[in-house]
């Protein structure tokens, strides 16, 4: 895999949305940002609070979704934006956001790729980390498990298996893609978050989607998506993808290998990024922790 130069974008651009967690309205802005800056969160309507960078040292846990946390302030939802940045190569950037969430929007990374893509991206001089994957790292649950290994494919080549059980609404499917900006575009930015319509109930029991209707996302009943239509016909599988693409982002550099996952979460999704790093120190970014020494 030859090094790539880091990238930003040209301009400031902003994206607009309702919180599927809070339904508060919410406004993002993407700054360009210097080489080395990374990808970072900024919450402006917590004034004296510092800047969340994106990197699995700050994620929290979370059910159901990827957080970062840091100095008092939290940002939820963060893996679409994510997915969007990697999934373009965009490795600079500085994201603020006046609420504890990102928007929702259709479930999918769309509007954040077409607002980066409206902005321009420009290279820097620095060149892009690269972590190959030397030898396998795995983890896993009951049912579930990701693992990483070599390759003698160039980049990353990502593949993502889901099932549910017999019974389920939601059939199983695979979807696997080498991932390049123009496969991301083509093939995964578009995938829609999914749930089920017996989760609905307990969910905005606890809250969470006041706002948000059949019309915002995949909501499958027992016969199947409610009140919307499929955009591809294993588009659960690519939109766990494009949520690999975000979580894996935290590590705060490009990979290179195969890893395949299956059924899994934002959760070990982000033990395996952790699992990666304590694999490859000597090719892993510089940890926080070194960072400050």
């Amino acid at each position: 895999m030859s090094i790539r130069p880091q990238q930003t974008i040209s301009r400031v651009v902003t994206v607009q949305g309702v919180g599927f967690l809070t339904g508060a309205d919410v406004t993002v802005r993407f700054h360009p940002a210097p080489e080395q800056a990374g990808i970072t969160f900024q919450r402006v309507d917590l004034p004296g609070t510092g800047a969340i960078p994106a990197l699995v040292e700050y994620v929290p846990p979370r059910q159901r979704r990827t957080a970062l946390a840091w100095g008092g302030a939290t940002v939820e939802l963060v893996e679409h934006v994510l997915a969007a940045l990697a999934g373009l190569q965009i490795d600079n950037c500085r994201i603020e956001l006046d609420a504890c969430e990102l928007p929702g929007l259709d479930g999918s990374s769309q509007a954040f790729a077409d607002a980066l893509l409206r902005a321009g991206l420009v290279e820097l001089d620095a060149p892009r980390r690269v972590v190959h994957l030397r030898h396998p790292v795995s983890v896993s649950e009951p049912g579930q498990e990701v693992r990483g290994v070599p390759s003698d494919e160039p980049g990353l080549t990502l593949s993502y298996s889901l099932d549910y059980g017999e019974g389920s609404p939601i059939p199983q499917q695979s979807f696997e893609v080498r991932l390049t900006p123009e496969a991301f575009l083509n093939e995964v930015v578009y995938a829609r978050t999914f749930v089920l319509e017996q989760e609905v109930a307990a969910l905005r029991a606890q809250g969470y989607g006041r706002r948000t209707t059949t019309a915002d996302l995949l909501i499958y009943g027992p016969e199947g998506v409610v009140g919307n239509t499929l955009r591809s016909a294993n588009e659960c599988a690519r939109h766990k993808l494009l949520d690999c693409v975000g979580d894996f982002a935290l590590l705060g550099c490009d990979l290179s290998g195969r890893i395949e996952a299956h059924r899994s979460g934002h959760s070990l999704n982000s033990r395996f990024i952790r699992q990666v790093c304590l694999s490859h120190p000597a090719e892993s970014r510089p940890r926080p922790e070194q960072r400050a020494a």
